[in-house]
């Protein structure tokens, strides 16, 4: 097994429906990890990079994260000029998905999260989000008891739902639930692309299999997933290609050709654009970064 496979985190919600957490650095909490609950992430001190997914990106102070079940993530502060541990750097609040499909039912104004929750089973960034706002929100939930707790969580909720700039981070991750006919078409489309990346696939074939005229599949198919047809492909197998490149030994070379690509340059090129980064710079950076974190875990 890969050094790189994600700890299982289990959650118990036998007492409370939500859990509230929060933690300092350096902690053995900060570990490469994944569970069944979404959790929405505040990064309140320090700065460093972020792992979801198949995606790196830097953080800093104010940062908020949404995160879906099963998607591994970690938070990983860069250790040059922290020189003295920081007593709260993350302000976390999990949930189940079995609770929010509880609340919909009796309440179904609130289907206004639903898109929000879909789209972070590759998780989310909200860009720019008042740090302000957001730590004095999870406050109120950390502060809180009983029912008061969840109205303080709903309304930390709907704040993120309607944010205006959420920057999804991988791709590969995506599914789509059938909540219509169009939409189950471009989810049974999806299905096939992450099932079946390292083969051809074109866009009248994916049509075909979605029951749409390939017009209305290119519109759908970007209304639905935020990416034109050809840059899913794209993404999904760069995505394949990050796990690959974390968690095996395998040569670059092999994995561009085992994840779709029929040439080297070709495969660094897209790479390049996705990931603004080779994919030997990717390689190093995940294994330096999130090895150090387990080992110092175990």
């Amino acid at each position: 097994m890969s050094i790189l496979t994600p700890e299982f985190e289990y959650v118990d919600r036998a007492a409370e429906s939500i859990r509230y957490l929060e933690h300092g650095w350096p902690t053995d909490l900060c570990r490469w990890h994944s569970h069944e609950e979404y959790e929405l992430h505040l990064v309140v001190a320090t700065y460093g990079k972020a792992f979801v997914g198949d995606y790196i990106g830097q953080f800093k102070p104010g940062a908020l994260f949404l995160t879906g079940p099963n998607l591994p993530h970690n938070w990983v502060t860069d250790e040059i000029g922290e020189a003295r541990p920081v007593a709260l750097r993350d302000m976390l609040v999990q949930f189940s998905q079995e609770n929010i499909d509880g609340m919909i039912k009796a309440f179904p104004e609130f289907r206004a999260v639903e898109d929000m929750l879909m789209r972070s089973v590759g998780g989310i960034e909200f860009v720019d989000f008042d740090p302000s706002i957001a730590q004095t929100l999870f406050a109120a939930i950390r502060d809180a008891q009983g029912p008061d707790r969840i109205l303080k969580f709903l309304t930390l909720l709907l704040k993120t739902a309607s944010h205006p700039h959420q920057k999804r981070l991988s791709d590969r991750y995506l599914t789509l639930r059938e909540t219509n006919n169009k939409q189950s078409g471009i989810a049974e489309v999806v299905d096939h692309i992450t099932a079946n990346f390292s083969e051809e696939i074109t866009l009248d074939e994916a049509a075909e299999i979605a029951h749409m005229s390939p017009t209305a599949f290119s519109r759908n198919f970007q209304k639905h997933t935020g990416s034109r047809f050809s840059e899913f492909v794209t993404k999904v197998r760069i995505g394949q290609a990050c796990s690959m490149l974390q968690g095996t030994d395998e040569k670059i070379a092999t994995i561009c050709h085992e994840v779709g690509f029929r040439n080297l340059a070709n495969f660094n090129r897209h790479f390049l654009k996705v990931k603004n980064m080779t994919p030997s710079a990717y390689r190093d950076m995940a294994r330096t970064e999130l090895s150090a974190q387990v080992v110092g875990h175990d």
